[in-house]
């Protein structure tokens, strides 16, 4: 058991594991590396065993190095376990000693616990020499930054020439936004030039599975300080109406079909108008965990919701092969998805045509329909 690298489970966690998969099946896939060897799931295989199981769901992770397999051992475990401190901290000091140079944050990040605790076990190992002292360290997004940020001293004016201050600070800023709205929609026109989509006609075969991301267009407060962050500033957006009757037209009928549709709390009723026209009746949604809070009205969002609708006599995944309804993982790029949603639906409907619509990325394996798809379906 060469990743087995957590506390095993107690009797009653045991216990109850083992109720599960005698009613349910495993419902996660054990994930191996290319070895054969268990990086997640030994207490599973040791149940399925013990009843004279021999076969359940397998996930192979190629290419990872053994730092890379101990580091995700940890991460699909800790958050799932109930461990003690004293556990959390041998486990945080287990990852410090494979990745002394990763930030603490970047490591609390990773195992789900609080940086502060990180940076306390990291103290203790650097005293104690067991890791180096980095003068960087390095985020998740690999961006390395000084373990010591200089401090920075602001002198304020006297009292009688504050207001005059703020007024010119007030209109900098004013002369700055207008600046970065003029330059934001030059940029978007560019963008909605390029990307002016031609009469969508018909695609040229039916696919029993679809993925889509579509190009919201969302509403903001102001049109010269809200549009920032906003997909016009990376491809072109369309409103719902144009959407819904767009993917109307193109995958519109009766053909059996799943489809996997992304969509974001605020727009979450628009996504099931889209299935819906589609002819798809919603079944499901599954749970993209960005870890990094972004904006929204009432309240921050943090995640995104993958809508599954289903359309005639489409096949649910086998049972003890479904994935947990939350992935987290931490968001990269504007609009880019984590590969793992597209390699799920590969793993759950292998074998068969598969089309992304609004694609950026093509992925081998896939038909691809959009503005960067480069190729298209149609």
């Amino acid at each position: 058991m060469k990743y087995q690298l957590l506390p095993p489970l107690s009797a009653e966690d045991y216990a109850a594991l083992e109720a599960s998969i005698i009613a349910h099946g495993v419902l996660v896939p054990v994930e191996y590396d290319e070895h054969g060897e268990i990086i997640d799931g030994h207490h599973r295989v040791q149940v399925c065993e013990s009843l004279g199981l021999v076969d359940w769901p397998r996930f192979v992770r190629k290419g990872l190095s053994e730092t890379e397999k101990r580091t995700l051992s940890r991460e699909l475990n800790v958050s799932r376990r109930h461990l003690s401190t004293a556990q959390k901290q041998a486990i945080i000091a287990d990852q410090l000693r494979d990745t002394p140079s990763i930030s603490s944050r970047a490591i609390a990040a990773m195992l789900g616990v609080d940086h502060k605790t990180v940076s306390g076990v990291r103290r203790k190992l650097v005293d104690g020499g067991e890791i180096p002292h980095h003068e960087e360290v390095e985020g998740r997004d690999g961006v390395k930054q000084p373990t010591r940020k200089a401090i920075k001293t602001a002198f304020l004016p006297d009292p009688d020439n504050r207001r005059e201050l703020m007024k010119v600070a007030k209109d900098l800023r004013s002369d700055q936004q207008k600046a970065r709205h003029q330059v934001r929609l030059a940029h978007m026109s560019m963008i909605a030039e390029k990307g002016a989509p031609s009469a969508p006609g018909k695609l040229n075969r039916a696919y029993p599975v679809y993925y889509a991301d579509p190009p919201w267009k969302y509403g903001v407060r102001s049109e010269v300080t809200g549009r920032e962050k906003s997909a016009e500033n990376h491809y072109p957006t369309m409103a719902t109406e144009e959407i819904v009757s767009l993917l109307a037209e193109l995958l519109g009928g009766s053909t059996p079909a799943v489809f996997f549709c992304w969509a974001t709390n605020p727009i979450l009723f628009t996504g099931l108008r889209v299935l819906e026209a589609c002819g798809f009746t919603y079944v499901h949604h599954w749970i993209w965990d960005k870890e990094v809070a972004g904006t929204g009205y009432w309240g921050r969002d943090r995640h995104e919701l993958l809508l599954i609708g289903r359309r005639g006599d489409i096949a649910a995944p086998l049972p003890g092969s479904q994935p947990e309804t939350v992935h987290r993982e931490r968001k990269g790029a504007h609009s880019v998805k984590p590969d793992f949603f597209a390699e799920t639906i590969e793993r759950l409907y292998p074998d068969m045509p598969r089309l992304e619509l609004f694609c950026r990325r093509p992925r081998p394996g896939w038909d691809a329909w959009g503005y960067e798809a480069g190729e298209t379906a149609e």
